[in-house]
C-alpha cells in the first residue's frame, strides 16, 4: 500500500492532497482550515486533514511530492542572470526563496512533532506538476496537455502529449515571458489588487468593447511555434524585484506594471475610483488579448498532433470565458480541466508524477470535486444544541427532516418562494468553485436576486455575475453548447429564448458560467435540482459559494456563523433545517 501525500507549499493557495495507490483519497486548500484566501506558506492543516480523512499518520508516508523543482531549468536561470544583469534584489530573493522550499522535512518536523516522516521528498517542476494535474485525473487516455500561469521554475507556460501513463514536454514559455504575468498586471492597472482578482476582469469585460486591442498586440507577440513573447517595456518584472509576501499567510504581489503602459493607455485607475466605460473597454481587450493568444497556441497544437483532446491547467486554466470558447475556436472537440486548475491543483498534479514515475497505472478520472471535510448528523445535532439559546434568540427555528425527499421538495420550495439557502452536504468542494455541498442557493427566475444576494450576503460588485448549476441531461435545452462542465470552469452562450426565463444567472453578453450536475456524482445536490424543476419547469438554481468575505465554509460551526450573521433566509446543514421566522 503506497501513499503519497502533495502539496503546493510555500506559494498562494497552498494545498495538500493524498492518494493511495493511484486513487485520490484526501485533498483540501489550506485557506479553509486558517479561514484566509488564498492562503500562502506550508499547508500543515491541510496535510493534518488529509492523513486523518485516511486514518494515517504522516510516517505511514512513502513520498511527498513538491509541486517545485528549483533545480529545474537551472541554465536557463543562470543565462539570463549573466547575460540580463538584473537587479540584485531580485537575484538575492531567488536565492532565499530556493532555501526556504528546499526545507519540507524540516516543516513537516516542526507540524508532527512526534510522527516523523521516513520517506522520500520528491521536487517535481511547477509546469510538470500542472500538466500531470489535468491529464492523469482526466477521462482521456490521449491528449494534448497545455499549462498557461503567472511563473513557476522559471517557466510560464509548458505543453506537450498525455498517453496513458506518460506525460511529455513538447515546449515551454520561460521567463520573463508570461500571459498570466500580462493578465495579472493589467488586472492591477484597472483597479484591481488583490491576489486572485483577475477574475473581476473576466466579470467586467463583457461590459466593454475590444477597442485597446491593437494597443495590447504591442505588449503580446505571438509566436510562430505557438508560443509568445512580452514586450518587457511595459512590465517591471524582468530587471526588478517585485514584491511577492505574505503577511499572516495572504499573499500579496507588487505592481507589475511600468510607467510605459500609462503612457499607452492613459492613467491606471485606484482601486477607490469609480469604474468608467474606459476601464470596461480595456478589461474586454485585456480579455481579448489573452484569447488571441490562448487560441493562437492551441490552434497551433492540434495539426501538430492531430487528437481532439486537449486538458488544462495553470492559473490561466481558470480563465472560464476562454474555456468555454475551445472547441468553437479551435478543432479541438474535447475538453478537460480539473476543479483546481491554478496552484493548488499541483499539489494533485505532483502526487500523480510521482507515483507514475514509480511505476503505477492510472487512477480513476476526477469527475467530482468532493475530496474535502466532512461531517456526520450527530455533529450537526451537537453543534445545534449547543448553540440553541443563540439560535433561538435570532429568531430561528430547528427542524430535522424525515427524509431525503421531503429536505429536497421543502428546500426547492424555499428556494421558489425567493428564499436565499445555505446549502451544507457531505464532503467539501476540492478547488475555488461551490459545487453543490457548500453552496448558497437561490432562484435564477428572479431579475432581482443578483441585488438581493449582495444586499443580504455578498457585498460585492455589481458587474460580476452569478453562475447556474443545472441538471446534466438539460443541458443543451437551455445552453448553445453541450458539454460536461462538473467544475464550473467553463462559460457558455444561454440560449437566447431561455434568457428571459433566468434573468438571474444570465451575463450581459448572454453567457452563464454553467455547472452540470449528475445524479451520480451529486445525487442530493441533483434531487433537489429535481424538485425545483418540478415546482417551476427550470432545471436550475442559482448556486454562489457559501461565505461573506471569506474563504468558503469548511465546517457546520462556520456555516451557521455565516447563516447568523447575515439574512440569509434559511440553512440546511445535513438533515437539520434552520429557518428564520
Amino acid at each position: 500500500m503506497t501513499y503519497i501525500l502533495g502539496l503546493n507549499a510555500f506559494h498562494g493557495d497552498s494545498a495538500a492532497c493524498l492518494i493511495k495507490n493511484g486513487a485520490i483519497q484526501a485533498a483540501a486548500e489550506e485557506e479553509r482550515f486558517r479561514r484566509i484566501k488564498h492562503w500562502a506558506g506550508f499547508p500543515s492543516e491541510a496535510i493534518r486533514y488529509c492523513l486523518a480523512e485516511a486514518g494515517i499518520g504522516l510516517g505511514d508516508v512513502a513520498h511527498v511530492a513538491l509541486n517545485q523543482d528549483t533545480t529545474a531549468n537551472l541554465g536557463r536561470k543562470l543565462a539570463y542572470t549573466l547575460l540580463k544583469r538584473p537587479d540584485l534584489s531580485l537575484v538575492l530573493d531567488r536565492i532565499r526563496n530556493k532555501r526556504e522550499r528546499d526545507g519540507v522535512e524540516t516543516h513537516l518536523e516542526r507540524a508532527f512533532p512526534g510522527d516523523a516522516f521516513k520517506g522520500k521528498v520528491h521536487p517535481v517542476e511547477h509546469h510538470v506538476a500542472h500538466l500531470s494535474s489535468a491529464f492523469h485525473v482526466s477521462p482521456f487516455d490521449e491528449a494534448v496537455a497545455v499549462s498557461v500561469d503567472g511563473f513557476g521554475d522559471f517557466a510560464s507556460a509548458a505543453w506537450g502529449v498525455g498517453r496513458g501513463t506518460s506525460l511529455s514536454v513538447e515546449d515551454r514559455v520561460y521567463f520573463p515571458h508570461s500571459l498570466g504575468i500580462f493578465y495579472q498586471a493589467l488586472t492591477q492597472f484597472i483597479g484591481f489588487p488583490h491576489y486572485g482578482d483577475e477574475y473581476k476582469v473576466m466579470g467586467l469585460a463583457p461590459y466593454g468593447q475590444p477597442v485597446h486591442l491593437e494597443a495590447l498586440r504591442k505588449l503580446v507577440r505571438l509566436e510562430e511555434g505557438g508560443g509568445f513573447t512580452l514586450d518587457l517595456h511595459y512590465f517591471r518584472h524582468a530587471k526588478e524585484k517585485i514584491e511577492y509576501e505574505w503577511e499572516n499567510g495572504s499573499p500579496s504581489v507588487g505592481t507589475l506594471y511600468s510607467d510605459a503602459l500609462v503612457d499607452l493607455l492613459g492613467p491606471a485607475r485606484s482601486a477607490d475610483e469609480p469604474l468608467e466605460q474606459r476601464h470596461k473597454d480595456i478589461a474586454r481587450s485585456v480579455q481579448a488579448m489573452y484569447e488571441e493568444a490562448f487560441f493562437h497556441l492551441l490552434n497551433t497544437l492540434h495539426p501538430r498532433h492531430g487528437l481532439d483532446a486537449v486538458v488544462i491547467a495553470g492559473g490561466c486554466g481558470m480563465n472560464s470565458v476562454a474555456n468555454g470558447k475551445v472547441t468553437l475556436r479551435t478543432p479541438f472537440k474535447e475538453v478537460y480541466i480539473q476543479s483546481a486548475a491554478g496552484d493548488a491543483g499541483g499539489a494533485i498534479g505532483a502526487a500523480y508524477s510521482v507515483w507514475h514515475d514509480l511505476g503505477g497505472g492510472r487512477g480513476p478520472v476526477m469527475d467530482h470535486a468532493y475530496w474535502g471535510p466532512h461531517y456526520s448528523d450527530d455533529d450537526m445535532a451537537v453543534l445545534l444544541a449547543a448553540r440553541a439559546g443563540e439560535i433561538a434568540a435570532a429568531g430561528c427555528a430547528v427542524a430535522k427532516a424525515t427524509d431525503e425527499a421531503s429536505l429536497c421538495r421543502d428546500t426547492a420550495q424555499a428556494v421558489a418562494d425567493g428564499q436565499v439557502v445555505g446549502w451544507f452536504q457531505g464532503r467539501m468542494e476540492w478547488g475555488p468553485r461551490a459545487l453543490g455541498n457548500r453552496s448558497i442557493v437561490c432562484d435564477p427566475r428572479r431579475a432581482d436576486m443578483k441585488d438581493i444576494l449582495n444586499r443580504k450576503i455578498k457585498r460585492r460588485e455589481s458587474f460580476r455575475p452569478f453562475a447556474p448549476s443545472v441538471l446534466r441531461e438539460k443541458v443543451l435545452d437551455w445552453f448553445e453548447i453541450e458539454g460536461e462542465v462538473p467544475f464550473m470552469m467553463q462559460v457558455y452562450q444561454i440560449r437566447e429564448a431561455q434568457r428571459p426565463r433566468i434573468p438571474a444567472v444570465v451575463h450581459v453578453d448572454g453567457s452563464g458560467r454553467l455547472q452540470t450536475v449528475t445524479r451520480e456524482t451529486n445525487p442530493r445536490y441533483h434531487r433537489l435540482i429535481e424538485a425545483f424543476e418540478t415546482l417551476t419547469g427550470v432545471p436550475m438554481v442559482l448556486n454562489t459559494s457559501f461565505n461573506e468575505n471569506e474563504p468558503v465554509v469548511c465546517t457546520p460551526a462556520e456555516a451557521l456563523d455565516c447563516f447568523l450573521r447575515t439574512k440569509m433566509d434559511v440553512l440546511v446543514l445535513g438533515d437539520w433545517v434552520v429557518r428564520r421566522e
